[in-house]
């Protein structure tokens, strides 16, 4: 079988996120962050690549505060 790659456990530190353009986005366009992320994951295909990234990377950091949050 073939040998699966682990994920680093600091990935995060290595990815290039430029913090508020997302929320500036969804403020142009008169809604909060989680509508848009909700509105681009539902539509992917309507956004540029670039958004859908943003979404999902959202998404995913949204989810590991509720983790870390429900283990305190």
């Amino acid at each position: 079988m073939a040998e699966e790659k682990k994920k680093p456990k600091k990935w995060i530190q290595k990815a290039d996120i430029k913090e508020g353009v997302f929320t500036a986005k969804a403020k142009r366009k008169g809604i909060t962050s989680a509508q848009l992320q909700e509105n681009v994951l539902a539509n992917p295909d309507k956004y540029d690549e670039r958004t859908v990234k943003q979404a999902r990377l959202r998404k995913t950091l949204i989810g590991l505060h509720k983790d870390k949050k429900s283990k305190q």
